[in-house]
């Protein structure tokens, strides 16, 4: 028996709660969502609901070992071959990441320097252009009153 007010279902009530919680707080907005897309696979209850929770994680902890994220734990396949084969393209593929990495940062550290020789020329201009507005500066006494 499901002695829920709110049903996870669309229906005005809780298209109204959605809308009025994404209004004063995204979050909780975000929860009635949810509620109304996965509240049946719940059943209402707070030990199905763990249960489906552990469930996923369970799946994610096996799914992650399986397919060698976090590392290479490769179980085997059953075949020698293949798997000599999968670690040396394995191993290949690590090379190759390898040296499109140092081309990265050979990459990165050129237009560093390519940035740092265009700051220096631009600033070489603005010194020699200082220097020519400069040149005649001082030259002719009676131009300016400071020193009287």
């Amino acid at each position: 028996m499901n002695t829920a007010i709110i049903k996870p279902q669309w229906s005005p009530l809780t298209i109204a709660l959605m809308v009025l919680g994404f209004i004063l707080f995204w979050p909780l907005g975000l929860a009635v969502l949810g509620y109304i897309l996965w509240g049946e696979k719940f059943g209402g209850s707070a030990e199905k609901a763990q249960a489906y929770w552990n469930k996923g994680c369970s799946y994610m902890r096996n799914n992650s070992k399986h397919h060698g994220f976090g590392g290479h734990h490769h179980a085997s396949s059953g075949n020698a071959a293949f798997d000599d084969y999968r670690a040396e393209q394995l191993r290949r593929l690590e090379e190759e990441r390898a040296r499109l990495d140092a081309e990265i940062d050979a990459f990165h550290d050129y237009m560093a320097n390519l940035r740092k020789a265009k700051d220096r020329e631009e600033f070489d201009r603005f010194m020699s252009e200082r220097r020519g507005n400069r040149q005649g500066f001082g030259d002719n006494p009676n131009e300016n009153n400071w020193g009287q």
